[in-house]
């Protein structure tokens, strides 16, 4: 492989780009933010497209949404033009799959498109720990294999293109679910007079168990409230994702409530 490039260098992206780096990759970033801003990574950072896109072979995207994808690729990054070299697009964000696949048909047949969302949140990313649900030919996965295993520590391949990005937006539908729920009982707990501490503990060994409630003081956002541009409105971003690609004549009034319930949430606050 030739140069890798990471675009959307967030809360989850730096800590890949920074794994792929201490990995040994030839890697660089792509953001709009200012390098300045991106402490160790600062030299490896970039915002120009032009710049980023010389001589690249791979690129990771992930960046928030299917928008943010289009513009990396055909819009004010236009990479697709702009990295004559890059022969794969890995694309790492939480996306419909009716429109990962739409994306496979309209790239360049010199490029080849893996969908590999990822699950483990930030802390999972630091740690190089994440979990890929992989979607594509196994010939490219074998070749991209070494990345994934630089940045993660479980790797599932679902399927051909879009099956990655399906197995997703089901698992964050669950997680979306826990999230809603575990967050009423606690509101609720309060009302009845319980201690937070003493019901997670309870959870956590009995049959209510689950990712947020086991999470509650590591997931970094699983006390916030619901703000356009943060990580429980990423949770609502991933169930209309799923809901693009809900079968036909599919009942989708429980994913919908689960939606309105996440909007709904206010800030709480550690006991």
């Amino acid at each position: 492989m030739g140069p890798i490039g990471l675009a959307g260098c967030g809360r989850m992206g730096a800590p890949m780009l920074r794994a792929l780096r201490d990995a040994g990759f030839a890697v660089r970033g792509y953001d709009l933010q200012p390098p300045e801003g991106f402490g160790d990574l600062t030299d490896i950072m970039g915002t120009d497209p032009a710049v980023f896109g010389r001589d690249l072979s791979v690129l990771i995207s992930v960046v928030r949404d299917a928008d943010q994808t289009d513009d990396v690729l055909f819009g004010a990054g236009d990479l697709v033009r702009k990295a004559p070299a890059l022969r794969h697009v890995v694309i790492s964000s939480t996306l419909s799959p009716r429109y990962i696949r739409d994306l496979g048909n309209r790239l360049p047949d010199r490029i080849r498109l893996i969908d590999a969302p990822m699950s483990g949140a930030v802390a999972g990313a630091v740690e190089r720990r994440l979990s890929f649900m992989l979607g594509g030919d196994p010939a490219d996965l074998d070749l991209l294999q070494p990345l994934f295993d630089a940045m993660g520590q479980s790797f599932h391949w679902m399927g051909p293109l879009g099956s990655g990005a399906q197995a997703k937006v089901l698992n964050n539908l669950l997680a979306a679910s826990h999230t809603a729920m575990t967050r009423l009982v606690l509101d609720w707990a309060d009302q009845a007079g319980l201690n937070e501490v003493d019901l997670l503990r309870l959870i956590e060994a009995s049959s209510g168990q689950n990712w947020l409630a086991s999470g509650m003081d590591t997931i970094e956002f699983a006390r916030d409230g619901w703000e356009a541009d943060n990580s429980i409105a990423i949770l609502t971003k991933d169930i209309d994702a799923a809901l693009d690609a809900a079968p036909d004549n599919a009942d989708t009034h429980l994913p919908a409530s689960i939606r309105a319930a996440i909007r709904a949430l206010q800030p709480r606050s550690k006991p």
